[in-house]
């Protein structure tokens, strides 16, 4: 027997060996491809970039995973307590095994195989979800389990519990693209962790165990009954009083999904330019993961003065061109619920608080319509059903559309413009039961305003409606600028000589073109007014003296300014140029015109401050003026204040830059821009009319901002006669402005030293004497001065006779041509390309 016993012994003992040396030799072969997991002590997860408005609000975030890392000793406890209580209750106490639980796991799993009923429940800690999630695939093996296990082991004596439940909390995946606990409270709830209440934080725990299955609002009673669940594990760990269980558990499941992208109403152009480029600088994947903060220069004030001025000035347009009927028509069932009809149907975000309706009964004062349900958070119609009415003054603007130009008959009556069953879209008036009968217009355009002294955009808008169309119009239309162009033209000449009170020939004239053909330029009324002064013709954008002026000048010599001025990066040396027939964006006019404003220094326009990285490190700024006494350790009240030393390139003379300012204050006083002088402060600026009225320009400065505005169809055309600048555009830059100075003072513009305030008679350019009728105070460059005999520029090629009005002259420079001729894309014809 007893050796039968040491027989048994000795089996069972080299039976031990055996496991052991294979169970050695299998954790010894698992542990050969371990991942490092010293890696995650340096663990950078990918984090969302968030960009920022100049006041610090939040404009837009990018990322492919929403995620905000948060270090774990700034989360609620609370929180933490609702994650251990739904994942992990041993978490504190367990080595990164929960033995107890894996054995429970594992009977649960023998009773579902047996059985064939029940569902399989695993055990695995949150320190297993770390190594699971960071280190090793979901494969479903031993081998993978294995290596997890040993994981495990090894993470539990390399890192603390905070730092491990820190990784699991800003790692996890909660739905609706969240990872990370910091980016599911603010997408489900619009809240920071600090903010959410008991309830909230009990249901991103109830989460981590399929999303899907307790979604907000597809499995709604399941994403309770989880949730409430999680408040009676949070109960039984002594985490929080039976009362305020129930509290939170009668409380409803409020979820209101935040929106991606811009959160900014009407910013979206600007966040999308921002968005461009940031790729360029660091690329998409930076972009994406890499956690960047940017603080932009959007003034978020003034984005929205922008966007209402350009959209009431762009609807105020279409309305003079008629109506051009309903969206769609529908016939309406007796039985049949009208909301059905219309549920389909989108209105742009960004045009609230416009809405779609359908006609349901006209009469002769009114039309009844049924208001497009409001869309539930899940995207569902809405039950209520809401009527209102259209009266009849609120639709007799909608006279029939014909050409653009002409017009239907007048409306008398609502059925002159609706039928029963119109899908229109509406916008509410100022009183609750009445609505205005809306069109989308067919015109567009673009609105950029800036800081001349620094290139900040601190408002751009790329067209009427981001939602309609992505195509920023402000920094991607390439366009002729017309008129606008002139001051540039001007400036070229003052540079070199000339004075405001030089006077040019308005008569006709006509250049030789290379194929032998004749340009005859000719003025927007189609008159020619004799000489006249430089100031004269920029504020009556006289065509005639332009092309003559450029022609005494040289195009070179307009070509290198336009392009220091960051306008062109080569303009042909052809004559038709100079009248605004090279394209360009209203981004770069802008910062021309900036230039002008700011004494003629050099400035890059910017719509990005700063980028810092995801440790708070700035990695860009714009503003690269060195401040050497910035850094000191301590501050001195004996110590004179830093200097910012101005080190920006010259790329006109100051005294230049204030003449053209003078004279383009004129074109408000008196010229093309008359109705600027409803902004009520000191205003300079051009208006720009492209041929046949295809694009409308203006762009206004004060001494410390410039705004500038363009209109046009995408597919440029026509808008029809009288559409100019002054007329169309202007009005809508006069608008911003009002809205963006209304608390500002009236500022007149800085005068450089040196500059002598001569009288003289603004017709002749010759003295006069201050107070008579027709006499100015003209700006004049140190040392210069009106002539007593004027001389007229183009005089010598005409005789006395063709000075007369009506009158012509060949006028064939040897060196450079006329330029281009008509063209499809809105070139010249005929009339030149600049207008009024």
């Amino acid at each position: 027997m007893l050796r039968f016993l040491g027989w048994l012994f000795t089996v069972g003992f080299l039976l031990f060996l055996g496991v052991a040396a294979a169970a050695t030799y299998v954790i010894w072969d698992a542990s050969k491809d371990l991942p490092d997991y010293k890696q995650l002590a340096t663990y950078e997860p990918p984090v969302m970039t968030r960009i920022h408005a100049a006041d610090g609000s939040l404009l837009a975030e990018y990322a492919q995973e929403r995620r905000l890392f948060v270090p774990a000793n700034q989360m609620p406890k609370r929180l933490v307590e609702a994650f251990i209580s739904a994942e992990d209750k041993t978490f504190f106490t367990h080595g990164g095994l929960d033995w107890a639980g894996i054995a429970a796991a594992a009977y649960r799993y023998a009773q579902v195989k047996l059985s064939g009923k029940g569902q399989i429940v695993g055990a695995s800690t949150i320190t297993q979800q770390v190594a699971k999630n960071f280190l090793l695939t979901n494969e479903r093996s031993l081998e993978r389990k294995l290596k997890e296990a040993l994981l495990v082991q090894r993470i539990e004596q390399a890192f603390s519990k905070e730092q491990i439940l820190e990784l699991y909390l800003n790692e996890i995946f909660l739905g609706l693209n969240s990872y990370g606990v910091a980016a599911a409270s603010l997408n489900y709830f619009g809240k920071s962790l600090d903010q959410l209440s008991l309830e909230e934080m009990a249901y991103l725990a109830a989460l981590p165990k399929g999303p899907n299955n307790y979604h907000p609002f597809r499995q709604k009673e399941r994403a309770i009954e989880r949730r409430n669940w999680v408040l009676l594990q949070m109960h039984e760990n002594g985490y929080i009083t039976e009362e305020e269980m129930k509290a939170a558990q009668e409380k409803p499941l409020e979820v209101n999904p935040r929106p991606f992208g811009a959160q900014l109403f009407a910013a979206e152009s600007f966040a999308e330019e921002v968005r461009r480029e940031l790729i360029s600088m660091y690329g998409k994947e930076k972009l994406e993961k890499g956690g960047l903060s940017v603080r932009t220069t959007l003034d978020p004030k003034l984005q929205l003065f922008a966007r209402q001025a350009l959209a009431r000035g762009l609807i105020a347009f279409d309305r003079k061109r008629g109506y051009r009927g309903a969206i769609a028509r529908r016939e309406l069932g007796a039985e049949e619920d009208w909301a059905q009809l219309i549920k389909d149907r989108k209105v742009p975000a960004d045009m609230a608080p416009w809405r779609v309706a359908i006609v349901l009964e006209v009469t002769e004062s009114q039309a009844v319509i049924g208001l497009q349900p409001k869309p539930m958070p899940d995207g569902s119609m809405g039950a209520e059903r809401e009527k209102a009415r259209i009266p009849l003054e609120l639709m007799t603007w909608a006279r029939a559309f014909v050409d653009g130009s002409a017009l239907g008959p007048q409306v008398k009556l609502a059925s002159d413009v609706l039928q029963p069953g119109d899908i229109v879209y509406v916008a509410p008036s100022k009183k609750a039961d009445e609505f205005h009968l809306m069109q989308m217009p067919d015109v567009d355009g673009a609105l950029v305003a800036m800081d001349p002294h620094t290139g900040r955009v601190l408002a751009l808008v790329g067209g009427l409606s981001y939602g309609r169309s992505q195509f920023n119009r402000a920094v991607q239309a390439l366009r002729q600028p017309g008129s606008s162009f002139k001051p540039i033209v001007y400036a070229a000449a003052l540079d070199n000589g000339y004075s405001p009170a030089s006077v040019v020939l308005d008569a006709p004239v006509e250049f030789k073109m290379p194929d032998g053909t004749m340009w005859k330029p000719k003025n927007y009324q189609n008159k020619f007014f004799g000489p006249s002064t430089l100031r004269r013709g920029i504020e009556q954008s006289r065509n005639v003296m332009t092309v003559r002026l450029a022609d005494e000048l040289g195009m070179t010599k307009i070509a290198d300014l336009a392009t220091r001025l960051g306008i062109y990066d080569k303009l042909p040396n052809q004559l038709a140029m100079a009248l605004g027939a090279g394209e360009t964006t209203l981004l770069k006019m802008v910062t021309a015109y900036s230039m002008i404003d700011n004494g003629g220094k050099r400035i890059d326009p910017t719509l990005i401050d700063r980028v810092q990285d995801r440790y708070g490190r700035t990695v860009y700024r714009h503003d690269a003026r060195d401040c050497a006494g910035c850094a000191a350790l301590e501050w001195n009240p004996g110590l004179p204040e830093p200097e910012l030393l101005d080190v920006r390139e010259q790329v006109m003379s100051p005294y230049t830059a204030y003449q053209i300012t003078s004279m383009m204050e004129g074109v408000v006083e008196r010229g093309t821009g008359k109705k600027m002088k409803a902004v009520g402060k000191p205003v300079a600026g051009k208006t720009g009319t492209s041929n046949e009225e295809r694009d409308a320009w203006f762009i206004g400065y004060t001494p410390d901002l410039v705004v500038g505005t363009y209109v046009g169809y995408d597919n440029p055309r026509p808008m029809g006669k009288g559409r100019t600048g002054g007329e169309l555009v202007a009005p809508i830059v006069a608008e911003f402005m009002q809205m963006a100075l209304r608390d500002k003072p009236a500022t007149p513009f800085r005068v450089p030293r040196g500059i002598e305030l001569i009288p003289i008679d603004a017709k002749s350019g010759k003295r006069g004497i201050f107070g008579q009728d027709g006499v100015i105070l003209e700006a004049f460059k140190p040392g210069d001065e009106p002539p007593d005999a004027t001389k007229i520029i183009g005089e010598q090629t005409v005789t006395a006779a063709a000075q007369a009005p009506g009158e012509g002259v060949v006028l064939v420079p040897p060196s450079q041509s006329a330029g281009p001729q008509p063209s499809a894309e809105g070139g010249l014809t005929g009339q030149g390309g600049g207008l009024y």
